[in-house]
């Protein structure tokens, strides 16, 4: 790139000088090129500050101008200016209807925004920015139109030809052996939700009547192939839609509803307007090729994308800088679904999980922002899990704070009062001021200030006067651009447990309490507590919050034991386990041999023997800290020493366990047909952890026992996991023989053979570096795909650490040598493998010197995209 991109800020937000009413547009599809004529009737905005400003339009480079016209008169060159990608025209009426033909080449588009071909489809991806690259418009959120859309195609080749409402007119062009369809969308949207497909398509389809009664078709296409894969998603969408009307009081709106599969994809999926496009591995299912996992993620997602038509569509964000506002949102209401739908304690689990282990390390790294950004370069770059998962928590935190009837009145309120409009993350909060009298201008804070707030407790307890009491302390560590943190408005939840670990009665009758952190330092009471209590901090993890307070091993074991919290439960499983291992970690760095606690196997043991305990559950806890958790609680990440610890403390544990891990593991065979329902999938997630602590013997039995079950298993869940701990075991010939097995039986399956590449990425023994190399030149493996991308270069850097971080630096020249290939060919993706070079400030000098020169060779490598500019530049600052 000749010049440094440049920031946009949130302070230089401005309304639209201009509007557009009504958008026609018209796709001609063809081999060599794709024309597309837009007509634009188009306004002044009356509550423009610049009512004479010339008319500036987004328009992608790569976009070949052919005809641009205001009514009947066509512009000549002289008549606007081209200045990258904006389009000026000086002099326009206040109202006119601006004409314009652009010819784009879909198939050579492999940044796949935009209009794209892939695998003869036709497709698009226009969140954020990519409607710039299909016509010049205004394309940001705040502008909002009806749009009419025809497509026409070869009726061959293309038979199935989409776009977002309802279909309303269609014909063909039998000389010229093409045809066409026009869908129109009565409710305005902006651009970003604008989709077309265009292929080779089948679909299921089931009738839905809402809860007023009206009647939807329900449809999801795939290639005919996958027809049999759809079921499970379509559930999903109908669970989804009937607890939307349930929770939130919210219907759907129109005639018809699509999802469309499709394999190359950046995204997870996309909410377009009543036309949702999904990436196959979101959507496809069935017992024989999808994990638990995985249908548990189709169902997630599926919810989440429809939820999108309310909190996202029919009310959008004013502009980027509050994409929390619907995705935040969004994935708390997903979430809530997921838990209604499954196992509570166990989906709130996995999501901290992930916050702890993921988000965490991106409030500390460079790219660390806040909730509601203050500026960006490359929007693409904060689709983060801060945005997400972090912004999910915010609304979590209303949610603790209001009460659940509150919160829905607030909500409703949001919807009634902004239904098709574009509003920002203030709109929501006032919203939910006014329904509950309460001021939230202090918790707004969540939404500016960057960064993973630190809460030290201390107690005391006063036998005298019967008195506990809490001494808070909240701080926040520095980040780019937020040197200084003003306190926060922090939800604690906590209860008191007793010597005989039942819960204590609290003063608001209840045997929890929500207390409100709002200084810097607090002091909380419970008056009446006739012995010192034991207390369970962070309930169900009421904040994102790191928190201080130390606790002997016994007393976590007493909280593991009997915290009636389900997930402080769990949490004080792994605490003790993380004790445990640092202290392993201590004996591995001083050369002595390294000696489990028998605190942790006692703790084990009894879990393992409590069959009232679900085994979900039973398997959160007995699941160690995984590596990239434990180096996340590292103030310099020791690579070896982690995996060496934790390596040695499953073998030990797995040792003096043995006989209850294969017990437990015969006792959960499985009586009954595969089934992806909660109970089932609670057994199986037991019966496979089991397995895996017995493997790490790695004796010929339990080998025997691991490729039994892969060769008897009926669903894909039991014959990964086997699959996994074979491949990853230290017996090669066996290792290879089944992954050969695997690929032979599966080589036509495009997301299993992803799974068998992830596998192979994720191998912890020596070579694996050497051998994902090999598989990039294996017929299963494109760069062009991002599920290939993803499920091999991404595992490989991001899940296996020993690995990747070698000590000659040949995993980070491998990831740059990739970074600066995806940079020419998909920028988004280019941007998001960054991430592990990003944290090399973690690492001891050499590494970071590693690391630092990978960096700067990326840097030096030529024309960088902006996407990928501004994660190198501000990982280098």
């Amino acid at each position: 790139m000749a010049e440094q991109p440049q920031a946009i800020y949130l302070k230089d937000y401005q309304v639209p000088a201009y509007l557009i009413d009504e958008t026609e547009l018209h796709f001609t599809l063809g081999d060599d090129h794709t024309l597309v004529r837009s007509v634009l009737k188009m306004r002044r905005n009356p509550a423009s500050t610049a009512p004479q400003a010339a008319l500036e339009l987004h328009g992608h480079e790569s976009l070949e101008l052919c005809r641009l016209a205001i009514g009947e008169r066509e512009l000549t060159a002289a008549d606007y200016r081209r200045e990258g990608e904006t389009l000026s025209i000086a002099e326009v009426p206040d109202a006119f209807a601006l004409e314009c033909l652009t010819r784009i080449r879909p198939q050579d588009n492999t940044a796949l925004e935009g209009l794209y071909c892939s695998d003869g489809m036709y497709c698009t991806q226009c969140e954020a920015e990519g409607f710039r690259r299909i016509t010049f418009y205004l394309d940001r959120p705040d502008v909002m139109s009806v749009f009419t859309t025809t497509v026409e195609a070869d009726a061959a080749r293309f038979p199935v030809l989409l776009s977002n409402g309802n279909p309303v007119a269609s014909g063909s062009l039998e000389e010229q052996g093409r045809h066409w369809v026009t869908w129109q969308d009565p409710f305005p949207k902006p651009a970003y939700l604008f989709a077309l497909v265009a292929g080779d398509l089948a679909h299921i389809e089931r009738p839905y009547s809402t809860a007023s009664g009206r009647e939807v078709v329900l449809r999801i296409y795939a290639e005919r192939k996958d027809l049999d894969k759809l079921d499970h998603a379509m559930d999903s969408l109908v669970n989804a839609m009937r607890w939307d009307e349930e929770v939130y009081g919210r219907e759907y709106d129109l005639d018809i509803y699509m999802i469309v599969a499709v394999d190359f994809f950046n995204m997870g999926a996309m909410e377009n307007k009543g036309f949702n496009i999904f990436n196959t591995s979101c959507v496809l299912a069935s017992p024989e090729t999808t994990t638990d996992a995985a249908f548990q993620r189709v169902e997630g997602v599926v919810a989440h994308e429809y939820f999108h038509n309310w909190s996202g569509n029919r009310v959008t964000c004013r502009d980027w800088f509050q994409l929390s506002l619907k995705e935040g949102f969004t994935v708390f209401r997903d979430a809530e679904f997921s838990a209604d739908m499954n196992s509570r304690t166990v989906k709130r689990v996995e999501d901290v999980t992930l916050l702890r282990t993921a988000q965490f390390a991106e409030d500390a790294g460079p790219m660390a922002h806040p909730v509601r950004p203050a500026s960006f370069i490359e929007i693409s770059n904060f689709y983060t899990l801060t945005v997400y998962e972090k912004g999910a928590e915010v609304v979590r935190m209303i949610h603790t704070l209001l009460g659940p009837e509150l919160f829905r009145k607030g909500s409703d309120l949001y919807f009634e009062r902004h239904d098709g409009q574009a509003v920002t993350t203030d709109d929501f909060v006032r919203a939910m001021e006014e329904v509950s009298g309460r001021n939230l201008t202090q918790f707004r804070r969540w939404y500016e200030q960057a960064g993973t707030p630190l809460l030290k407790v201390r107690d005391e307890y006063d036998a005298d006067a019967r008195q506990y009491r809490l001494h808070v302390e909240q701080s926040c560590p520095a980040t780019p651009g937020q040197a200084e943190k003003l306190p926060f408005h922090i939800p604690l939840k906590v209860g008191l447990l007793g010597a005989d670990g039942k819960d204590l009665v609290l003063a608001n009758g209840d045997t929890s309490c929500v207390l409100e952190l709002t200084d810097g330092s607090q002091t909380f009471t419970f008056d009446g507590i006739d012995a010192r209590p034991v207390p369970s901090l962070l309930r169900g993890f009421s904040a994102p919050v790191k928190l201080q307070y130390p606790l002997e091993r016994q007393t976590l074991v007493f909280l593991m034991s009997n915290d009636s919290d389900g997930f402080n439960r769990w949490d004080a499983g792994q605490r003790l386990a993380i004790d445990v291992i640092e202290e392993l970690m201590a004996q591995y760095r001083a050369g002595e041999p390294m000696q489990l606690d028998n605190a942790l196997t006692d703790a084990f043991a009894a879990v393992l023997d409590d069959a009232s305990l679900d085994p979900a559950m039973v398997a959160k806890v007995l699941t160690l800290p995984s590596e990239a958790y434990l180096s996340e609680l590292a103030d310099c990440i020791d690579v070896d020493a982690i995996h060496a610890a934790r390596l040695f403390a499953r073998k030990a544990l797995a040792e003096s366990l043995s006989e209850r891990f294969e017990r437990r593991y015969q006792a959960l065979a499985p009586e009954q047909p595969y089934a992806p329902d909660a109970s089932q999938v609670a057994q199986r997630s037991l019966r496979n952890l089991c397995l895996s602590y017995l493997v790490a013997l790695e004796t010929p039995e339990y080998l025997s026992l691991a490729r039994t079950q892969y060769d008897v298993a009926d669903n894909m869940t039991d014959r990964q996991g086997a699959l996994s701990l074979l491949a990853h075991s230290g017996d090669a010939n066996a290792a290879q023989a089944v992954l050969d097995d695997f690929y032979a039986r599966y080589s036509d399956e495009t997301l299993v053979v992803n799974q068998w590449l992830s596998v192979q990425a994720s191998d912890p023994r020596p070579g694996a570096l050497a051998r994902v190399q090999a598989l990039m030149n294996h017929e299963a493996f494109s760069l062009r795909n991002p599920n290939k991308v993803r499920s091999l270069i991404s595992v490989f850097c991001n899940l296996n650490a020993v690995n990747f971080h070698a000590a000659d630096g040949s995993g980070y020249a491998f990831l740059a040598d990739r970074i600066i290939e995806m940079n020419r060919l998909n920028p988004q993706m280019a941007s998001r493998l960054l991430t592990p070079l990003t944290r090399w400030r973690k690492y001891d000098g050499a590494r970071q010197a590693l690391m630092q020169a990978q960096l700067k060779r990326i840097v030096d490598s030529g024309d960088l995209s902006k996407d990928v500019y501004e994660v190198v530049s501000k990982s280098l600052a």
